[in-house]
């Protein structure tokens, strides 16, 4: 059947990050990075689709839309531009947005760190110091201090395990270093910092009285696959693939129980430090060493990376195991900058939630309006909204009055699949497995 129904009380919305969408000349992490000449396109994060100037513009046509929630970020650079020293009027524009979205009825999901460090910070060696968490905590706390009451649910790190492996061990992001055992070091500093800020979150938003406050972290999953299921050694090495980019770091930060490679760095406790399961996933992996790989003949989207529907499935079920508690897709979306196939990629992860017997609560779509997508800069395209860079007109592409009307319709009809999906084919790599 090409029909389905949403989960009863499923919520739709986008995912966003403050460094990808606000704009601005500010010294912090990605644009020391791009004045280094990394940006693949040579654009900068000082453009992206100047969200910072028009907020309101955009917040009114998520409105439009029907969109239900949504994932905004902080720029820890923009409100804390030195040491110790915070722009209020900056915190004063994030209430001002957070405001304005729940005049919407939009209920906004707070990430805290999203990649993008302050210059003083990454100057101090960011999170591959232990010593450097009370800075990280002091952000947390004004920022949570600052929402108060209007916000009620946390993001406190953002795919720590991307952040770590893209910045410390391939050396592609910033800081730029290759080495196995930094790589490690960050990995067990951010386990230490999202458990704190969990921790002091909670706490703060007790004293303000709150009590629904749900935090997390957000997971970056991967389906791995072996390049041949018949070969020992590749499916060896997708095991140890998993184990090393995701496993350990999803369950240690989850739980409080630390299995190599992660340390524990501080002495935490186990216990539960997430209220509900923030899953990002985009993609399969399909390995015949400890790394990436794409399988031949596979759908893929317009960076190359397989589209694997079903792997949102298998992904959340392997964090359900770890702590079963309601999940939130808080990243899901494809590279297709000529929205050739979106609407078909968006039906088939969103039948696949819906089909599962999994406690799916919410799907932030990423993105909402295209932006910066770091190495790759403003040439891929993973927004529901096209933006002319040039004069920053917002276009709705097919692909966003497709899941307006999913919302609405609250699912997929025939009507619906014959207008938006049937029309649509993914392309395919057209290799041959090796």
């Amino acid at each position: 059947m090409n029909r389905f129904d949403l989960k009863e009380g499923f919520l739709i919305g986008t995912a966003s990050a403050a460094t990808q969408i606000e704009g601005g000349t500010l010294e912090h992490s990605w644009m020391d990075w791009y004045h280094k000449g990394h940006i693949a396109d040579g654009s900068s994060p000082a453009r992206t689709n100047e969200h910072y100037l028009r907020w309101q513009e955009d917040d009114a046509l998520m409105r439009d839309l029907g969109f239900q929630v949504a994932r905004i970020g902080v720029e820890w650079a923009r409100v804390e531009p030195r040491l110790g020293t915070f722009d209020e009027d900056a915190i004063a524009h994030y209430v001002a947005e957070v405001e304005l979205l729940l005049t919407y009825g939009i209920k906004p999901l707070v990430t805290l760190h999203h990649f993008t460090n302050p210059m003083w910070f990454e100057e101090l060696g960011a999170f591959e110091n232990v010593e450097n968490l009370p800075h990280f905590l002091r952000f947390v706390e004004r920022m949570v201090t600052a929402f108060g009451a209007r916000v009620t649910e946390y993001i406190t790190i953002n795919e720590p395990n991307v952040y770590a492996v893209n910045g410390y061990y391939s050396g592609l992001w910033p800081p730029g270093v290759k080495s196995f055992g930094r790589t490690v070091r960050v990995m067990s500093v951010l386990t230490a910092a999202h458990m704190l800020a969990y921790e002091r979150i909670h706490a703060l938003q007790a004293e303000m009285g709150i009590t629904e406050t749900r935090v997390s972290y957000a997971n970056h999953m991967r389906a791995f696959a072996p390049q041949n299921p018949g070969n020992p050694l590749h499916r060896l090495y997708a095991k140890l693939s998993e184990r090393f980019f995701q496993g350990a770091l999803s369950k240690t930060m989850g739980t409080g129980r630390f299995g190599f490679p992660i340390r524990n760095l501080i002495g935490m406790k186990p216990g539960l430090y997430c209220d509900f399961i923030a899953l990002n996933y985009y993609t399969r992996s399909t390995v015949k060493n400890l790394g990436d790989g794409v399988r031949g003949n596979a759908p893929v989207n317009d960076l190359g990376w397989e589209i694997y529907p079903q792997g949102i499935v298998e992904c959340a079920q392997a964090l359900y195991h770890i702590h079963p508690l309601p999940i939130y897709v808080t990243e899901n979306g494809t590279c297709d900058n000529t929205d050739a196939f979106r609407c078909r990629y968006l039906y088939e992860h969103l039948k696949a939630i819906s089909e599962s017997t999994l406690p799916f609560q919410r799907y932030y779509h990423w993105c909402f309006i295209d932006n910066f997508e770091w190495l790759e800069g403003e040439s891929a395209r993973f927004g529901v909204v096209h933006v002319d860079y040039e004069t920053q007109v917002r276009t709705v592409k097919q692909s966003g009055r497709f899941i307006a009307a999913v919302i609405n319709e609250g699912g997929v009809n025939d009507a619906l699949y014959t207008q938006y999906v049937a029309p649509q084919q993914y392309r395919t790599n057209a290799k041959e497995d090796g």
